[in-house]
């Protein structure tokens, strides 16, 4: 009982990256593009506006719980999650440049050509908001490869549960027998 005790952090770890990654893969790569497929370009870029300012908000959350737990599983023996700090951080410095920096000068000329009757495309400030676009844009290309990594790089259950944990379960399963039965994580 205890071993499923302490694989908690680990598997809320594991939820929290799968919300996060999936969201920010998700949004960017599909739901976006559907986006300005379909609707014209003003309404496409209010919703993408608002689904991306969840996002924001999403990976901030998500990017410091998990390096909070992080932290935990660290000081608890799991070396592996040292690396993976590093590629929240990535992230999480992604998601405050990209979003939290440069949104709020993207909505200002989204919003000075709209008082204006027209589009972004359509306004003179259309080169300011491209270079800005741009700019968001690769860092949400970095934070889609640093979280596309995070995934790969994830411990297993196993190898996450920790020395003292992986002792335990292993004297569980040599009471449960050689069958295989009641393999631990």
């Amino acid at each position: 009982m205890s071993t499923q005790v302490s694989l908690v952090p680990h598997r809320v770890f594991r939820l929290l990256t799968v919300v996060w990654v999936g969201s920010l893969l998700t949004i960017g790569y599909a739901v976006a593009p559907v986006l300005f497929a379909l609707l014209d370009r003003i309404d496409a870029g209010a919703v993408a506006a608002q689904l991306f300012r969840i996002e924001g908000w999403l990976g901030v959350v998500c990017g410091v719980l998990l390096l909070v737990l992080a932290n935990v599983l660290i000081r608890r023996g799991n070396d592996a999650y040292r690396r993976l700090r590093w590629l929240i951080a990535g992230m999480l410095v992604c998601v405050l440049l990209g979003y939290f920096a440069l949104q709020p000068f993207m909505n200002a000329i989204r919003m000075a050509a709209l008082e204006a009757g027209t589009d972004v495309a359509h306004s003179p400030d259309a080169m300011r908001f491209g270079v800005l676009h741009g700019v968001s844009s690769l860092f949400y290309l970095v934070e889609s490869l640093l979280a596309i990594a995070l995934v790969w790089k994830l411990p297993t259950s196993a190898h996450a549960a920790g020395a003292a944990d992986g002792a335990q379960a292993g004297n569980q399963a040599g009471v449960q027998g050689s069958a295989g039965k009641g393999v631990a994580g």
